[in-house]
C-alpha cells in the first residue's frame, strides 16, 4: 500500500518508514541572509535511524531546530566547500549543540591544493577561534561533546567513495567553483539515490556520476539580468558570477535535462515572488521535466513509489529534544574547570535562589 501523507511535515510526529529517505532543505539562500532563507544545507534523513547533513551555512541551526531533532542524533557533516555560506554555522551546531550533546561531531570534507585550503584546517581554526567559548563550558558539560573529528578525503577522486557504513555509500567528484576544492556527493541506501551540488557551474561529471538519482540537488543561481538589477552588479561581473563561478538557471535546465533523475530540486537563489516566475521561466527554456523550486523548510519525502514535496509546519517556541542515548551527565568525564580570578570573584553579589 502507497503510504499517506498529512499535507503539511509536522516534526515529532511522523515516523520513517524502514524503506524512506526524508530531505529538508535547511538553507537555500544566497550568501547573503535574509529572514526567509538561510544559507546553504540540507539534512538526509534514512529509515535505517541514520541522518546527514550536507553543508552547514550561516543560519541552518536556526531551522534544524525547528525540526525537534536533538543535537545528538544529527552528528555527520559532509562539507562540499568552504564558503561560508556553506560552512558558516559549524560552531553554532557543535558548540552550540554541545548544551545537550554529549557525543562528537563528525565532518568529512575534500583537502585543497594546499593544507590550509582543506577542511581539516578550516575545522581546526574554527576550534581556535573559540578557545574561550571551549574553555568557559570544560568543567561544566561533558568533555566527549565538545570533540569533533575531521576526515579529510582528496577533492581530486573521481566518484571515490567517502563514507561506507550501515548500507549506506557516499561518494564524492570535483566540483567546478572559484577554485580547486569544492565536491558534489551522491548518497545511495536501500536503492534509492541522492545527489547534491554544493555550488559550482556545469560539469561533465555530472554526466556519469549524478545519473539515475531519485532527488538531485543542483545550485540555480539568480539571472544575469537580476544580478544587476538587485545587486548593482555591473554586466561582466554579474556575468561571470552568475555564469561562470555560478550556474545560471538555463544552464541549470541542461543539468537536469542531460541527467536521468525523478526529480530535480534548483537551490541557491532568492526565492520570491520578484524571482520565481524569472528563474523558473529561465530553467523551462532547457528542462521540461519534475522540478522543484527550493525554499527553505520544504521537506521531501522519497520511496521507491512516490517523491512527496510538503512545507513544514513548526513550533517557533519549541525546546531541543533530548536523545533516546542521553545518559546521566555525571557518568561521563568532565574536564577541569578553569575558575575565576580572585580579583572579579570579590565582588560577588550573593543573592539567595529558592531550590526544590
Amino acid at each position: 500500500m502507497t503510504k499517506q501523507y498529512r499535507d503539511a511535515f509536522f516534526p515529532g510526529t511522523e515516523e520513517l518508514a524502514p524503506d524512506e529517505m526524508r530531505i529538508t532543505a535547511l538553507g537555500t539562500g544566497m550568501p547573503l541572509l535574509r529572514p526567509s532563507q538561510m544559507s546553504a544545507g540540507w539534512l538526509c534523513e534514512l529509515g535505517n535511524g541514520d541522518r546527514f547533513f550536507f553543508d552547514m551555512g550561516t543560519g541552518c541551526i536556526k531551522n534544524f531546530a525547528a525540526l525537534e531533532i536533538p543535537y545528538q542524533d544529527a552528528d555527520k557533516l559532509f562539507l562540499s566547500h568552504l564558503h561560508s555560506d556553506h560552512v558558516g554555522d559549524f560552531p553554532l551546531w557543535w558548540i552550540g549543540g554541545w548544551i545537550t550533546r554529549q557525543t562528537p561531531v563528525y565532518v568529512w570534507g575534500p583537502s585543497g591544493k594546499t593544507p590550509e585550503l582543506g577542511t581539516k584546517y578550516c575545522i581546526d581554526k574554527f576550534a581556535e577561534a573559540y578557545t574561550w567559548d571551549i574553555t568557559s563550558r570544560t568543567g561544566e558539560l561533558p568533555d566527549p561533546g565538545k570533540e569533533y573529528h575531521v576526515n579529510e578525503f582528496d577533492y581530486r577522486g573521481m566518484n571515490e567513495v567517502v563514507y561506507e557504513e550501515n548500507g549506506v555509500t557516499i561518494r564524492s567528484w570535483p566540483q567546478i567553483h572559484a577554485i580547486d576544492g569544492a565536491v558534489a556527493y551522491s548518497l545511495e541506501w536501500n536503492g534509492l539515490k541522492f545527489v547534491y551540488g554544493g555550488d559550482g557551474r556545469p560539469n561533465l561529471l555530472w554526466k556519469q556520476y549524478a545519473k539515475d538519482a531519485d532527488l538531485l540537488i543542483h545550485e540555480c543561481f539568480i539571472t544575469v539580468d537580476l544580478l544587476m538589477s538587485k545587486f548593482g552588479f555591473s554586466k561582466p561581473l554579474a556575468v561571470s558570477v552568475g555564469t561562470h563561478i555560478h550556474t545560471a538557471p538555463e544552464q541549470c535546465g541542461v543539468v537536469f535535462a542531460e541527467t536521468a533523475l525523478r526529480l530535480a530540486v534548483a537551490y541557491h537563489f532568492f526565492n520570491d515572488y520578484e524571482t520565481i516566475a524569472e528563474v523558473g521561466s529561465h530553467i523551462r527554456k532547457t528542462y521540461q521535466g519534475p522540478l522543484s523550486l527550493a525554499k527553505d523548510l520544504r521537506v521531501y519525502n522519497i520511496t521507491k513509489d512516490q517523491i512527496v514535496e510538503r512545507e513544514v509546519s513548526y513550533n517557533e517556541d519549541n525546546w531541543p529534544g533530548k536523545s533516546k542515548d542521553y545518559v546521566n551527565p555525571m557518568t561521563l568525564p568532565i574536564g577541569e574547570k578553569t575558575e575565576l580570578s580572585e580579583f572579579i570573584t570579590d565582588n560577588d553579589w550573593i543573592i539567595p535562589v529558592d531550590v526544590e
